[in-house]
């Protein structure tokens, strides 16, 4: 029986927002701003946190998109990692030479390869300072190269599903307590671009999926009962601290009051978040890379009023990376037309 697929409009809000908050912590930390209050420590501190969401909402997504077609055989392995690829790769290598070009170094070329094999997030630690955020993409790519794995074997029915969630969650917790420590890891090491311990991330929105249609229907006909758990969620997330299990109890029901209010919910599904949704992935990409070129100039601080200063930097990263990545995926589009035009020619 063919599954079939739906656009879920709300989750353009999710990725919107867990872009720019990425991108607004980013901002904040690296332009070193004193600026007290819950707002500021709490709240903007902590939004670095979104990339689970974004590694929830891509097992979610990829699932939507290419669950049934990989376990029915209506498309070869080849073509989609063809198109994974295609997505991908020439946006971010057009900012790995950028990034190079910059700042040119042997260290940064022989990293400037890693990044443009797309297979750097199989290294042991990488610590890759070519396009530092792109650690996230190393991590999802790895994502995508099990992907057949994901769907075809661990997500074959919900038993198994289940399954092999929990065993991803206890693997979670013992690369906490035991596999992340001194004794089997160099200092620097960034626990998150380890495809083991995030995989449980990934695997909660592949069992989001297996139940979208049920969690659909009771949060559209319980909308206020599943706002409000998002809010307890979010409470508890600041009152207990980020842990692995208060990460995928706020992201796991934003992703599920996304599902079931689409269509709905217009703070998360209007034209503004469904713009910046097609570009989130771009703009996580480049906003360091804006943010530096904004430094240089000499905007970072152009107020004595440390909010002021945030405030303007901010929406200039923003704007700057808004552009810079609408303008670079139309080059591309058009540079990848001319050339199957004149492939088609050949």
């Amino acid at each position: 029986m063919e599954v079939k697929r739906k656009y879920y409009g709300a989750i353009d809000g999710l990725r919107t927002y867990a872009a720019l908050g990425i991108a607004l912590m980013h901002i904040k930390a690296n332009g070193n701003y004193q600026i007290p209050g819950f707002i500021s420590e709490s709240l903007i501190g902590t939004m670095g946190e979104f990339v689970f969401l974004f590694m929830i909402i891509s097992g979610f997504s990829m699932c939507c998109g290419y669950y049934e077609r990989i376990i029915n055989n209506q498309i070869t392995i080849g073509e989609f990692y063809s198109k994974r690829y295609k997505k991908i790769w020439p946006y971010f290598a057009v900012l790995c030479l950028l990034d190079f070009i910059i700042s040119p170094s042997l260290p940064a070329l022989y990293e400037t390869f890693a990044n443009l094999t797309l297979c750097f997030g199989l290294l042991p630690n990488a610590n890759i300072s070519v396009i530092g955020v792109g650690w996230f993409l190393g991590v999802v790519f790895v994502f995508y190269l099990i992907f057949p794995f994901f769907a075809g074997y661990l997500l074959q029915n919900k038993r198994r599903a289940w399954c092999s969630f929990v065993i991803a969650l206890v693997f979670n917790i013992l690369c906490q307590i035991y596999f992340f420590n001194s004794d089997h890891m160099i200092a620097g090491f960034d626990y998150r671009s380890n495809f083991l311990y995030c995989s449980v991330y990934f695997l909660a929105g592949g069992l989001i999926f297996l139940y979208r249609e049920r969690l659909s229907e009771l949060c559209g006909k319980l909308r206020i009962v599943s706002f409000t758990a998002c809010i307890l969620a979010a409470v508890v997330f600041f009152s207990l601290g980020k842990s692995t299990f208060t990460l995928l109890l706020l992201c796991s029901l934003l992703l599920v009051y996304a599902i079931g209010n689409y269509k709905r919910a217009r703070i998360l599904e209007n034209r503004f978040t469904h713009f910046i949704s097609g570009i989130s992935m771009e703009i996580y990409l480049c906003h360091m890379m804006m943010f530096r070129i904004v430094e240089k100039l000499h905007l970072t601080h152009i107020f004595n009023n440390e909010v002021a200063g945030y405030i303007v930097t901010a929406v200039i990263t923003l704007a700057f990376a808004v552009v810079f990545s609408v303008v670079m995926k139309k080059v591309l589009t058009t540079i990848e037309n001319n050339m199957f035009q004149k492939v088609k020619k050949l």
